[in-house]
C-alpha cells in the first residue's frame, strides 16, 4: 500500500512539475521537442510493426499453401494406390 502511495503521489508531482515548465516560454519549447521526438519514436515502432505483420502475413500464407500442396499430393497418391490395388484385384 505504501508503494502505491508514493508511486500516486509521485505521478502528481510530475503532473504539477510539467504544469509549471509548460507555462514558460522555454519549458513550452522543450515539452513541445519531447512530444515531437516521443511522436517520431511511437511513429517508427509502427512502422515496424507493421512492415513486419505484413512479412509474417506472406510467410503464413506461404505455409498454407505448402501445406495444401502437400495435402493433395498426399491425396492424390493415396487414390493411385488404391486404385492400383483394385486393379490388382480385378485382375
Amino acid at each position: 500500500m505504501k508503494k502505491v502511495v508514493w508511486f500516486v503521489l509521485g505521478v502528481a508531482s510530475g503532473f504539477v512539475l510539467a504544469h509549471f515548465v509548460n507555462k514558460d516560454p522555454r519549458g513550452h519549447e522543450l515539452l513541445a521537442e519531447v512530444d515531437s521526438r516521443i511522436t517520431e519514436f511511437t511513429d517508427r515502432i509502427g512502422d515496424a510493426y507493421r512492415e513486419q505483420e505484413a512479412r509474417l502475413g506472406d510467410l503464413v500464407d506461404d505455409a498454407k499453401d505448402a501445406a495444401v500442396s502437400a495435402a493433395q499430393s498426399a491425396v492424390d497418391a493415396a487414390s493411385d494406390a488404391v486404385d492400383a490395388a483394385a486393379r490388382k484385384l480385378t485382375d
